[in-house]
């Protein structure tokens, strides 16, 4: 409560100092929004980084080569950005993405190897703010133990972006076994005469290895921020930067208990929680989440606009079906009937924080307005002419054969 008071006289001074008469301008609405917003805490101004591995232009800019370049994967026609492409906000656009095997972009993407490879069995989640993985609203996580996936299977950057080139569906396909994926990419890159004086570049006499890829690669993905949303300068102090739709849908946020998982300035709390999200139809078998719980991690809410569809499998297409969703969740966890098929049967019981939740349908609608109040247009998009290796940039991205 002290916390909330110092606050909110904080903004009223600001808004006052230049009127030493004038009354305070916040209304109780505003008043309430403005201590909602503050619970959220603030982005921090730097990116973290790795003590090991900081930031530097040289690394950022190979890590945008390899990032573009399929001479990271097996069958050389798949990049990094094939699955995080800026044009669906460093996601791809589709339910579940389309790896090897598949040509085209984004939602438009199909398979053309007969299904030989499959399907990548999650959504693919945008690298906007990876950088930033992990941050409550006490303070920012060390890089090095920022959670990836959507299993929280890895910790930073680093060991994330090792992950796609060993996995047979998303970049491996059958050039090698998994075991020797990471070698044979590194040996591909060795024989590039630009790769070899880059990395001497960006790391001196370490030159090309395992590590230095993923840190090139956790480099470049750590300038891909975005905090400039309207709810990031309403909580700098500017009360006309979110429309009132959205302050209010902030404090029914808060009210509905929506900030218990989505919370702090990324909007997650990094933990996996048992919803009851529907297998996806494609798959052959229920993907049972982390440790085999059905549990998905909490993922993040900025700039939800350009990263649809939503939930660890794409089945929700837009932002009123994520809403209809947790209405029935939240009623199943209270123990009400719900039809059958909205929650997945396979699920053991669902997270009792669902059953603690009072969302009402007519908060929705405001609800939805702050979230798309998260978005910021503003990152960077830039694609580069060509890539060392000669490939086409992002690799067999051409159309799709209809």
């Amino acid at each position: 409560m002290v916390k909330r008071m110092l606050f909110t006289g904080m903004l009223l001074g600001m808004f006052t100092s230049c009127q030493p008469d004038a009354d305070p301008i916040l209304t109780a609405e505003q008043e309430e929004a403005t201590i909602t917003a503050a619970d959220f805490g603030t982005l921090p101004v730097e990116v973290p980084a790795p003590a090991d591995n900081p930031t530097t232009t040289a690394k950022a800019e190979l890590g945008r080569l390899l990032f573009w370049d399929p001479i990271l994967s097996g069958p050389r026609t798949v990049s990094c950005a094939t699955c995080h492409h800026p044009a669906f906000g460093y996601s791809d656009g589709r339910e579940l993405p389309i790896g090897t095997g598949g040509r085209g972009l984004g939602p438009q993407r199909r398979d053309v190897s007969n299904g030989e490879f499959g399907i990548v069995p999650r959504n693919s989640p945008t690298v906007i703010n990876t950088a930033f993985n992990g941050i409550t609203a006490g303070g920012v996580v060390p890089a090095e133990n920022a959670p990836m996936f959507w299993d929280n299977r890895a910790q930073s950057l680093e060991n994330q972006a090792l992950g796609p080139p060993t996995s047979f569906e998303e970049m491996r396909g059958h050039a090698y076994e998994a075991e020797f994926a990471i070698e044979m990419v590194v040996a591909r890159l060795y024989e590039i005469p630009e790769y070899v004086r880059r990395f001497r570049d960006a790391f001196g006499a370490r030159g090309i290895t395992d590590r230095t890829m993923a840190e090139a690669i956790a480099a470049f993905e750590r300038t891909i921020v975005a905090r400039n949303s309207p709810f990031d300068r309403y909580q700098a102090g500017d009360l006309n930067a979110m429309p009132p739709a959205a302050q209010r849908g902030m404090v029914a946020f808060a009210e509905a208990g929506c900030n218990t998982c989505h919370s702090g300035p990324m909007f997650s709390d990094y933990r996996p929680h048992v919803l009851g999200v529907p297998d996806h139809a494609d798959l052959e078998a229920p993907d049972a989440g982390a440790g085999g719980t059905f549990g998905f991690r909490t993922p993040t809410l900025r700039n939800l606009s350009v990263t649809a569809p939503y939930m660890h499998n794409g089945t929700s297409r837009d932002l009123e079906e994520v809403m209809d969703f947790y209405l029935t969740a939240q009623a199943a966890a209270q123990g009400n009937n719900v039809p059958q098929g909205e929650i997945n049967p396979n699920a053991p019981e669902l997270d009792p924080l669902l059953a603690s939740m009072q969302l009402r349908q007519d908060q929705v609608d405001d609800i939805i307005a702050f979230m798309e109040a998260l978005d910021d247009p503003v990152f960077d998009r830039r694609i580069p002419n060509r890539v060392p290796s000669g490939l086409p940039v992002g690799g067999a991205i051409g159309p799709a054969p209809m």
